[in-house]
């Protein structure tokens, strides 16, 4: 599991340039925050801050996916950008809770701000989080990159909330609107955390995937020719776009090269109708009645004929 090519490189000057504008505009936020007394300002700063050590999560995750396996990490390195976004998705709801906190405090203290400094301000993050939320889009294709995506999503919408605040401010000249707009931006930050927590965690406890049907992968696989059973299966997902199958198949007491068909066939009906190309699949030789699992496989004395397939993982070699 080797990856390079333009791909992953595009990735990685993508999160390079984010990297750098998004730290830019949290040393922006904060200072000019404070000097516009304005909660939600500051709340930007820590939610840019936030999204920083996301996208410096999701960088290092990406290097470690093009890293090789070896043999103490058989699969390679897919899981770093799970554990990268499950670590960053915790810490962004902690900062919705000190958000949350912050501006039910300023709600029972007011203070007064300067609402056009505060959307001038938040004006340049809704162009900088829209073209980097725009950026991250074009190669969102795991959990990693699209955590990151969704903060940028987020960020963007909250800094055209500010806006609006800050408007209503000069307008209105009512102040709790900072606090509540901060409250707003609370209940984003969680929100979208909490979705990533609930996939990586599925993920890393090695659970089914939420986009798969055990019952259906069954149901299509006894379909298939000279099939009379399959037990013992098991879907987990090695990345957030990578999952793998292992199961037992019942088959009769057939000749090697009838039963090299049978695995054909299911390889080829798993890849084609599940996207399911990493497998290992086990052949026995049961009875008609079947039998009882024991410890997760067969019965004291039960013949079977194991047979594996493997499909390796997509290797991309480019030099």
């Amino acid at each position: 599991m080797h990856l390079h090519g333009p791909a992953t490189d595009r990735t990685k000057r993508i999160l390079r340039v984010s990297l750098a504008l998004t730290f830019a505009y949290i040393l922006l936020t904060f200072f000019l925050g404070l000097r516009a007394h304005s909660l939600a300002l500051l709340s930007e700063s820590g939610h840019n801050t936030s999204d920083f050590l996301a996208l410096l999560m999701s960088f290092v995750a990406v290097y470690f996916h093009a890293r090789p396996a070896t043999d103490k990490k058989t699969f390679g390195y897919w899981r770093a950008g799970v554990l990268a976004a499950f670590v960053n998705a915790i810490a962004l709801i902690g900062i919705a809770g000190w958000l949350a906190t912050e501006a039910i405090a300023r709600l029972l203290h007011p203070l007064t701000v300067e609402p056009r400094l505060m959307m001038g301000t938040a004006a340049v993050g809704v162009v900088m989080n829209g073209v980097l939320a725009w950026m991250l889009f074009r190669v969102a294709d795991d959990v990693n990159i699209r955590g990151a995506f969704i903060h940028m999503l987020g960020d963007t919408l909250s800094t055209a909330a500010v806006i609006a605040g800050g408007a209503l401010i000069a307008w209105t000249g009512r102040q709790w609107v900072d606090p509540v707009l901060s409250l707003v931006i609370a209940v984003i930050i969680f929100w979208s955390s909490l979705s990533i927590v609930r996939e990586t965690l599925n993920i890393l406890l090695e659970g089914t995937p939420d986009n798969v049907s055990l019952a259906e992968i069954r149901s299509a696989m006894q379909s298939v020719a000279g099939v009379s059973g399959v037990h013992d299966l098991h879907v987990w997902s090695l990345g957030s776009n990578l999952h793998a199958l292992a199961c037992h198949v019942s088959i009769s007491d057939i000749p090697p090269s009838e039963s090299r068909r049978i695995l054909s066939d299911l390889n080829h009906e798993l890849r084609e109708h599940f996207h399911i190309s990493h497998t290992t699949i086990q052949f026995e030789m049961r009875d008609e009645a079947g039998c009882e699992v024991e410890d997760g496989c067969l019965p004291v004395g039960q013949s079977e004929m194991p047979v594996h397939a493997h499909s390796h993982l997509g290797h991309s070699h480019s030099h």
